[in-house]
């Protein structure tokens, strides 16, 4: 199966002609599905494939008639995301799809021919994954999650809802290729929103609830309160009267 033509699966865009395809009677095709940072035990990524089967459904393919789903689960091991990489690439499939960037690297690592499409992938050109978002050239192409453009409206979105506020913290993840050009995008709408954006890059769970709460020690009482709920594992207050660890 072509890469343009499992897109056009996905979305159903030409769903007669695929109707009529698997109508035919044509053979069984094969997808697999790897998702990097879900638990075993997590419902997420049983859904989002439920939700896939359904769209396939919906233009004509159908599970255990003319189309065939493999999911693997890396539970965010990165030795079982390899693993599961090259157990996928070494079946043969028609296509293969990643949710995430750990996912698509490690398929992108074990083949160059079989098609990849991914989902909900950060700037997928500064990652390295694809030349462009016209011509991502290669197997790989897919759905960009966060472009740097995008992060310039952040600011400009939370101006408009406070429009009081002066200063923001922009965390970055500082292993990430792609934060330099979300640094840089945040730095030119800044000095035109009259927007001071300190730039954080938290190591691990604890500097990162340890940088919000700072901020929100920090936060202007005459402003509107805005609530900042942590995704960490853990929580970590600032440290009393060390000021300079914000």
């Amino acid at each position: 199966m072509k890469r343009r033509a499992f897109i056009t699966l996905m979305g159903g865009a030409a769903g007669g002609p695929l109707v009529a395809r698997a109508q035919q009677g044509e053979q069984r095709r094969r997808i697999g599905v790897l998702f990097s940072g879900f638990s075993d035990t997590d419902p997420e990524p049983q859904a989002r494939v439920e939700a896939f089967r359904r769209q396939l459904q919906d233009v004509g393919w159908i599970e255990g008639r003319n189309v065939h789903i493999d999911l693997r689960i890396g539970a965010g091991n990165a030795e079982r995301v390899r693993a599961y990489a090259q157990e996928l690439v070494g079946m043969r499939l028609d296509v293969l799809a990643a949710n995430a960037p750990p996912a698509l690297r490690a398929l992108a690592q074990e083949t160059q021919t079989i098609p990849i499409v991914f989902a909900s992938v950060p700037d997928p050109v500064a990652n390295g994954f694809v030349a462009s978002l016209a011509r991502p050239g290669g197997n790989i192409t897919g759905f960009a999650s966060l472009e740097p453009a995008i992060v310039g409206k952040w600011l400009e979105l939370l101006k408009e809802i406070a429009p009081n506020v002066t200063q923001v913290s922009a965390i970055f993840d500082h292993g990430s290729p792609s934060s330099g050009d979300y640094e840089r995008a945040i730095a030119d709408l800044a000095w035109r929103t009259n927007v001071s954006p300190p730039l954080r890059y938290p190591h691990s769970d604890r500097e990162l609830a340890s940088i919000i709460s700072c901020a929100h020690r920090h936060t202007d009482r005459s402003s509107p309160r805005t609530s900042i709920r942590s995704a960490t594992r853990s929580v970590a207050p600032c440290r009393r009267g060390t000021d300079r660890d914000c």
